[in-house]
């Protein structure tokens, strides 16, 4: 059933090797650092779409375009070689899509997400050390139908490439390149800095971006988030972008395949597409998934509790 295949590619994913030590309880996990609410995203037959009705949070970043270096020497297979691209102008989303905003879509359109329609969706389950597709868990409830509604200015979650997809055709947008995407966390130009903000992930206690830290079985959750965290949170990157390293994963347009000239072979399926950004939960790639050339791949149909999306559109 592809459902069950679906399960097992975020598992391979995310996996990781490490031996497992005294495990934090739910309670412990769910405390709160410095008033800041580690709970991130968890606190307190569709119709024909009709035009959206943009909301103040819609703003959107100019690009010029032009060309750019894109991938890494430094990074993981999957971002070399260094290969020269172009991007023509374009507008991006200053920040991931939210709650709040979703919730416009799904009201004005009934739009059913594939999680509802699925009854489940990914999630891991942090007592029991694994992935599990959880019944109850989309959009409005990220940890099922016992845990906390969804925050409304926290990016919005268990959406599939096909619903970031319809969420983007309503708004009169469209998915993001991972082109364009990669140019835009550089600021548009050639940015030797790893990550969108710079080349630190904290400097004196300060972070610039919501990610993991700690052990997958002990989060020691210093940035002050164990899940998702409003957008803006951490500040901007120079061209005045949010949430562009971590946060959550966020779809892109294109299929996943080797860059040109790749020695690392890719067997290129319209079903599976790239996602940028990493994200809040523990990845074992470490900082290099959210780095700027940082990226990684899910089927279309796929939901998780750390993957949402923003939105482009063409410019002139």
């Amino acid at each position: 059933m592809k459902k069950i295949l679906l399960l097992g590619l975020i598992i391979l994913m995310f996996s990781c090797n490490e031996k497992q030590s005294k495990k934090n309880n739910r309670a412990e996990n769910q405390t709160k650092v410095s008033d800041n609410p580690v709970l991130g995203s968890q606190n307190n037959g569709d119709k024909e779409l009709k035009k959206a009705t943009l909301t103040p949070n819609n703003v959107m970043i100019f690009f010029e375009g032009g060309n750019f270096l894109m991938g890494s020497e430094y990074g993981l297979p999957q971002e070399q070689p260094v290969h020269e691209v172009s991007v023509k102008a374009f507008k991006i989303d200053k920040s991931p899509v939210t709650v709040a905003e979703f919730r416009i879509f799904v009201e004005t359109t009934n739009y059913k997400t594939e999680a509802e329609k699925y009854g489940d969706s990914g999630v891991f389950n942090l007592d029991l050390q694994n992935w599990e597709l959880l019944r109850g868990a989309f959009w409005q409830m990220p940890f099922g139908p016992s845990g906390p509604a969804a925050e409304d200015m926290h990016p919005v979650t268990h959406v599939s490439w096909n619903d970031a997809n319809k969420y983007a055709e309503w708004a009169g947008k469209r998915l993001p390149t991972e082109a364009e995407w990669e140019y835009a966390a550089r600021s548009g130009k050639n940015s030797e800095n790893k990550f969108s903000w710079g080349n630190e992930v904290s400097i004196n206690g300060k972070y610039f971006a919501n990610t993991w830290q700690g052990e997958l079985t002990s989060p020691e959750i210093t940035d002050g988030y164990l899940f998702t965290c409003p957008v803006g949170t951490f500040g901007e990157n120079e061209a005045g972008l949010t949430d562009m390293g971590g946060n959550v994963w966020q779809w892109c347009a294109d299929n996943y395949k080797a860059y040109p000239r790749s020695k690392t072979a890719v067997n290129e399926d319209s079903n599976v597409k790239v996602i940028r950004s990493g994200s809040f939960f523990y990845d074992q790639y470490g900082e290099d998934s959210y780095s700027v050339s940082g990226r990684s791949m899910n089927s279309i149909e796929t939901s998780l509790f750390n993957t949402g999306f923003r939105c482009a559109l063409d410019a002139k």
